[in-house]
């Protein structure tokens, strides 16, 4: 047998285990099927995805979820480019961000050209709208102050707040960092947060000509640097999920994976087979009533058929599918990768954070009032100022949502880091009426409930924004101890940073070392 004859049989032996149908596992899966690789993505819930996803509300389909990528290291748009979705890609309008919740209850257009709400120029006339003259005039301190040894200060909010004062931090910075990190300032590392930032202020001597410098002529308003698919995000997800369908993956959903065990040199990965006691830990089938998917790579339909078999509280059919697999590739929140993977990886925390809530209603509004756009495509709010933390206004920011509907589409976000959602503990129409009321303070008109045709409410629980202090030794920690631990793989938010510009690469890089190592015969660590 020749040496490529080897390495396709080896490959064909070699069944890969994604568990997660967020974004990461559908692109880890893809990644390793079209080297040839058989695949199979387990997925908890009943649809793929993750945060990209959508809803239809008053006969138009909306995302709900994520509804743009960053169009930064280009391995987004090369995804898309791939499965031929690139004629699809669109730009959001110009309109740009506001600032809600300053004295006075006023808002304002959120500065062009600053990097994370701090302005390169103090003297700029949308700078002074927000933080007043005052403020100025104590930011102009950082020009007069000595400039900080490199790596001095890495919290943000003290970098900002010691430099430049109370009203940038607090008007500027702090509306950005929650509606994009859902994290203070004084918990964001600046190092990671802005790259180069506090190398910068060392020779430019400030903090406004560090960011100056960072942005060079750049006077692009704030959210400009991404893109969005006309008919919504999902469509990356429904083209994912064809073209894992034509390289022969077998996804299963409602699968949740329960643990992860060594069997000699495989792994076997005990999955929650369908019925009662698949969902009530009450009336769990005993332990010993499972059922062992053979082989190095089974077919499709014995997986399903296992899966389906309905459950005996005796315990005469199986409440558990054991799967063999060469690999596991992990794709899913952090707390449930760190305790899927805790029990088989020496020296891996099992985790105790808490992550961010985030609860996102979307409003379908018959506002004219509306359709002048009076406060660009979104707003950020000053923290403690209003119970949403932001709103985008989605009809005035994708051109395709406005032509698919004669009505106005907005979305309320409430909750942060240490900050429980506003709509938490609420009815799902008190939680629509609330937002309506924050929608209307928010955009500064006037909206009544008779105005709301639909509304949906879906709720998030964010991965630990990846800037955050201390964060990135924790996540490399736990990289690593995946890594030393032969056939096994994590990828996601938690691991990678929010946002699919971090998450795609990150799947990609995971799923190469998962497929190098069982396309070559690699029995020892995949590194």
């Amino acid at each position: 047998m020749s040496d490529i004859e080897d390495i396709v049989a080896h490959a064909q032996e070699s069944r890969i285990v994604v568990i997660g149908g967020g974004m990461g596992g559908l692109v880890a899966a893809l990644e390793c099927a079209k080297v040839g690789l058989p695949v199979t993505l387990l997925e908890a819930s009943d649809r793929l995805g993750g945060v990209v996803r959508a809803a239809e509300l008053d006969g138009v389909t909306v995302d709900v979820g994520a509804e743009s990528f960053a169009v930064r290291g280009g391995a987004v748009s090369e995804l898309v480019s791939e499965l031929g979705l690139a004629d699809a890609v669109v730009s959001p309008a110009a309109g740009g961000a506001w600032v809600a919740g300053l004295p006075g209850g006023d808002a304002a257009p959120l500065p062009a050209g600053g990097m994370l709400g701090i302005p390169a120029n103090i003297w700029a006339d949308d700078v002074r709208r927000i933080i007043g003259w005052r403020g100025v005039w104590r930011a102009y301190v950082d020009r007069l102050r000595p400039p900080l040894t490199i790596g001095h200060e890495r919290s943000l909010g003290a970098l900002v707040r010691g430099r430049m004062g109370s009203a940038v931090l607090d008007r500027l910075v702090a509306p950005v960092t929650t509606g994009v990190y859902s994290a203070r300032p004084d918990d964001i590392d600046v190092d990671l947060a802005a790259p180069g930032l506090n190398n910068a202020l060392t020779r430019t001597g400030s903090l406004s000509g560090a960011v100056a410098q960072l942005r060079g002529d750049s006077t692009t308003a704030p959210g400009s640097a991404v893109r969005g698919l006309a008919g919504g995000m999902t469509s990356l997800v429904d083209a994912l999920r064809e073209r894992l369908d034509e390289l022969g993956v077998d996804v299963q959903l409602n699968a949740p994976a329960q643990a992860i065990v060594r069997d000699g040199d495989e792994w076997v990965v005990e999955v929650a087979a369908a019925g009662p006691a698949a969902s009530d830990g009450a009336d769990a089938a005993p332990a010993s009533a499972t059922a062992t998917v053979s082989g190095p790579a089974p077919d499709a339909g014995s997986i399903e058929a296992a899966m389906a078999a309905p459950v005996d509280p005796a315990g005469d059919a199986p409440a558990t599918v054991r799967l063999p697999a060469h690999a596991v590739i992990v794709a899913t929140g952090e707390a449930a990768a760190r305790h899927l993977l805790a029990p088989v990886v020496p020296n891996l925390d099992p985790g105790s954070e808490t992550a961010p809530v985030v609860e996102v209603v979307t409003l379908v509004l018959d506002a004219p009032v509306l359709d002048a756009h009076p406060r660009g495509t979104g707003v950020l709010t000053v923290p403690g100022s209003h119970a949403a933390k932001a709103l985008t206004h989605s009809t005035a920011k994708w051109e395709w949502l406005r032509e698919a509907t004669p009505h106005h589409i907005v979305r309320v976000s409430f909750g942060a880091q240490g900050e429980a959602p506003a709509t938490e503990g609420l009815d799902d129409d008190a939680a629509a009426a609330l937002a309506l009321s924050e929608a209307a303070a928010l955009l500064g008109v006037s909206l009544e409930p008779s105005q709301l045709r639909a509304a949906h409410r879906d709720r998030y629980v964010q991965s630990q924004p990846a800037a955050s202090l201390g964060r990135a030794s924790l996540t490399a920690a736990a990289r690593a101890a995946v890594h030393a631990t032969a056939g096994l793989a994590a990828t996601g938010a938690w691991l990678s940073g929010t946002g699919l510009a971090q998450v795609v690469p990150d799947a990609i890089a995971e799923a190469e070392r998962v497929r190098r190592a069982a396309l070559w015969g690699d029995a020892a660590v995949i590194d």
